[in-house]
């Protein structure tokens, strides 16, 4: 009965202060909900583009993980907005690095969203808009989202090298995606390729 008192009085004195902390750092934490479509002005959706790689760049280099999600969400919703009211831009509209923005937007949305508009990152890479690595890329982790193998080897999970359809001619369908050799790319994440 004294330990069912002592392991209770613990446990009220966590929940007690896990609550003080949550709310002394209640503005350092973010829900970020769904994506939702967003006012845009279509005119500028270069300047928009331009600002969304600014931003997913200089706070991946950051670490803030708070800021992060916040700035993801914001620029999920901006790229989904243009697409869904101004259309998929083309090479015709914005520059090379406007397109790249919507791609790593999207490559680091959530699967859903990822799911949504794969077909149209898929149209852009045919038209020339996007280049055929990043859609390898997008693929792979497509592919490793539903739990099925990478075609393209460039999907790394928990440190270890996600598993790989075919991987005996993995090295043909990089190259013709324009894509280093298996071997170059693991070894920047200190992997080796092991085709069995």
């Amino acid at each position: 009965m004294k330990i069912k008192k002592i392991v209770f009085s613990i446990l009220a004195a966590l929940v007690l202060i896990i609550s003080i902390f949550l709310y002394m750092n209640r503005d350092k934490f973010v829900y970020v909900g769904s994506v939702d479509i967003i006012e845009v002005d279509c005119s500028k959706k270069r300047q928009i583009l331009s600002e969304v790689l600014e931003s997913d760049q200089r706070l991946r280099r950051s670490n803030d993980f708070i800021k992060l999600a916040k700035e993801d969400h914001r620029n999920q919703e901006l790229v989904v907005s243009i697409i869904e009211k101004c259309g998929m831009p083309t090479l015709k509209e914005v520059d090379q690095k406007q397109m790249d923005a919507i791609w790593l937007v999207l490559q680091h949305s959530e699967k859903k969203i990822r799911k949504k508009y794969f077909p149209l990152i898929e149209k852009a890479v045919k038209n020339g808009d996007i280049p055929k690595q990043e859609y390898a890329l997008m693929k792979d982790r497509m592919l490793m989202d539903e739990g099925k193998p990478q075609i393209y080897g460039s999907q790394i999970k928990n440190g270890k090298f996600y598993k790989l359809e075919n991987p005996e001619t993995v090295n043909e369908r990089r190259k013709e995606m324009g894509l280093e050799p298996i071997e170059d790319y693991l070894k920047r994440f200190n992997l080796q390729f092991n085709p069995n």
